[in-house]
């Protein structure tokens, strides 16, 4: 019998069920997600399910794509996101990172709570090489996961769909690309993909142009979180149009978070005294010389850029105002 596993054609014996399939490849079924022949196989019938010859099987599980225990819960006041309260506004992905280790430091050091997660196909041939889950607990970080490197609503929903069968996850991060160069976000193929998985039951974060028009169309959809980005994803650009950003904040009834383009702590502030409730990045950690520091760094801009938009900058004028007292003077 000949099927097709993660694009790989493979013999196997007759009457061999999806469970007997990964116990022969040696892969752990509470770390993955299975789909047949564009169906998602529920982790229950694994044992129920006989594979056929010449079916296509795609075997995936999350990739790079905490709290840290001396983080604050003074530092900074909680932000409520799809019914779960958050202490950190801080979200992190794990792509990028020379290696595993360095990737749980950098979390560990940025204070945040949620990291995204990319879902890509597990490598067969060396079922026993370490995935993200050995290093960053499910159980203590809200994973993510994202449709990074989707063009389609077709490819998006569908990563999604596997994302949920592997992990349970429904909150996620929509992320559908018009082309390679600019990484920039499709808006049409977005409205589709969101509209199909809220109808599903997901929570959807959508990474989105810096269109207010566009932001209040997505939030009157029902989308829990609105993330346009701040300058091409990767770019380290900073924001470029905080004019727009600051006026989707100030319309919108949902988290608003600032997502691509931070390159630095002062970025990420800025992102904060506009008044987002958070920013997400990672090639602004993982990409820095020391990326333990900058995820250190980071998390104290985004703490201080808050604590100012809460106190309330002063009013710009165009000449001096003195700071002592003109009367007294000698």
């Amino acid at each position: 019998m000949k099927i097709t596993i993660n694009g790989e054609t493979q013999e196997f014996q007759d009457s061999l069920s999806i469970k007997d399939l990964l116990t022969t490849l040696e892969v752990d079924s509470a770390k993955v997600a299975i789909e047949c022949n564009l169906e998602i196989i529920p982790k229950g019938h694994y044992s129920d399910i006989i594979v056929q010859d010449g079916d296509k099987i795609e075997i995936v599980h999350f990739i790079g794509g905490g709290m840290d225990t001396n983080f604050s819960k003074s530092d900074a006041d909680s932000w409520n996101l799809a019914g779960k309260i958050y202490d950190s506004r801080l979200i992190v992905g794990t792509g990028k990172y020379k290696d595993f280790e360095e990737t749980a430091e950098a979390i560990s050091a940025s204070g945040a709570e949620i990291v995204t997660v990319a879902v890509r196909r597990v490598n067969i041939t060396d079922p026993n090489a370490p995935m993200l889950v050995d290093y960053i607990d499910p159980k203590f970080y809200t994973f993510l996961p994202n449709t990074a490197f989707c063009y389609t609503a077709e490819e998006a929903v569908r990563t999604l769909r596997l994302a949920r069968e592997a992990g349970g996850w429904t909150l996620v991060k929509l992320e559908i690309l018009g082309d390679e160069k600019t990484l920039y976000p499709n808006m049409p193929e977005t409205l589709i993909a969101a509209e199909l998985l809220i109808k599903e039951g997901f929570n959807v974060m959508v990474y989105c142009s810096d269109d207010p028009i566009m932001a209040k169309r997505l939030e009157d959809m029902g989308c829990v979180a609105i993330m346009p980005l701040a300058a091409p994803i990767g770019s380290g650009l900073g924001i470029q149009n905080p004019v727009t950003i600051r006026i989707i904040v100030e319309q919108s009834n949902i988290p608003v978070l600032v997502d691509a383009g931070v390159g630095t702590a002062s970025d990420a502030s800025q992102a904060m005294e506009l008044g987002c409730e958070g920013v997400l990045m990672n090639t602004a950690i993982a990409h820095a010389k020391n990326p333990v520091a900058m995820a250190s760094a980071m998390r104290h801009a985004i703490i201080a850029g808050r604590i100012a938009y809460l106190a309330g900058r002063m009013p710009k004028k165009l000449y001096a105002d003195p700071s002592s007292p003109l009367a007294g003077l000698i």
